[in-house]
């Protein structure tokens, strides 16, 4: 049953739950009680892995995940919160969740695009609007929901989108105001073939480094500088190692809340539904921990002494024309570009 359908279904089963309450007399009514519902849950544990550490806004919207999941089964259903990797590498996470040792994993788009070349499209440069509430009404839209249904392909089953913020530029010695100043630097990226030739396009060399290993190339020059967005280069202290942060807006750092697609669909509805109720309000716990700290990281960064920039909107402009054309060059079978297509008009929408 796809997402779409199973959210209509527990509208309607909440509904007719009101419409029963309000038909039933007391007596009916102490007999449906709380502990009638969690008899619907079976007893299981979900594991659930992802990459950030404790204090970050991902963990936060995890363990939202986890209250609303056991309170909801009244215990019958526990989840074991993987924070920091604990699972393995990035890619080793996304693996695992596939052949269903992980249930449920939350990665980055760009882990994930090797599996399932159409996510890809999350990645593309300068595709997204500068404004978060915006960026998030075109992934929460039903084209966004069309996006998720391509991890089908690679054994998944897309739950939702949450929140990792814009990604910046971090370098050592090299301020970037325009693709010019990124020719000849090597740049850190995730394993994603569309990072890499992103990089090309601006004439920098790209070159994947494991998450667990950025601080120590950035410290023993492996490479010249990253990608992340700003709670991951606070949390992380990139800034000890790198004296330039350049705000650009070039891309999103966007997690795929995604699980194990044979577990989940051998799921009972009442789970499935719960499954999708926990990620809606785990993910908005995320993106609200996320803005109320971004400020914060962003003030304590500047403070530490970097050099802090944000591109201009004459040079993110200069950014996009070179970088639109790229992304019919990389997101280009006929599917594809349909998609592309669909995602540019949704956010077309929020411009007029």
């Amino acid at each position: 049953m796809g997402l779409n359908k199973l959210r209509t279904l527990a509208v309607g089963i909440s509904l007719g739950a009101l419409l029963l309450s309000g038909c039933g007399n007391s007596e009916d009514t102490a007999g449906s009680g709380s502990d009638g519902a969690a008899g619907e849950f079976p007893e299981m544990t979900i594991t659930f892995s992802h990459n950030q550490p404790l204090e970050s806004p991902e963990h936060v919207g995890a363990e939202k995940f986890k209250e609303i999941v056991e309170g909801e089964s009244d215990g019958k259903i526990t989840v074991e919160v993987y924070p920091a990797s604990q699972l393995g590498s990035l890619r080793e996470q996304v693996e695992s969740t596939q052949i269903g040792e992980i249930d449920i994993t939350m990665q980055p788009s760009a882990v994930v695009s090797p599996f399932v070349d159409d996510v890809k499209l999350i990645d593309l440069p300068y595709l997204w609007p500068k404004e978060a509430e915006e960026k998030y009404r075109v992934l929460d839209s039903e084209v966004g929901d069309e996006v998720l249904s391509t991890l089908e392909s690679g054994g998944f089953e897309g739950l939702g989108f949450w929140p990792g913020g814009y990604k910046l530029f971090t370098t050592q010695n090299t301020p970037i105001k325009s693709p010019e100043d990124l020719q000849g630097l090597t740049m850190r990226v995730m394993e994603s073939p569309l990072l890499i030739e992103q990089y090309k396009t601006w004439g920098a060399n790209a070159i994947p480094v494991p998450y667990a290993e950025v601080y120590n190339s950035l410290q023993q020059g492996v490479v010249d500088g990253q990608e992340n967005p700003l709670q991951t280069i606070f949390l992380n202290n990139y800034h000890e190692v790198q004296n330039n942060i350049i705000e650009g807006y070039h891309g999103t750092m966007t997690y795929l809340l995604m699980a194990n697609q044979g577990w989940f669909d051998g799921l009972s509805d009442e789970v499935k539904e719960l499954i999708l109720q926990a990620e809606e309000e785990g993910k908005q716990a995320a993106r609200t921990a996320l803005s109320e700290t971004e400020e914060d990281y962003r003030q304590q960064i500047i403070d530490s002494g970097v050099e802090y920039y944000e591109l201009t909107d004459a040079e993110i402009e200069k950014f996009r024309e070179v970088s639109e054309p790229f992304h019919e060059e990389v997101y280009n079978t006929p599917e594809q570009l349909e998609l592309l297509k669909k995602v540019k008009e949704e956010i077309e929408k929020g411009a007029n």
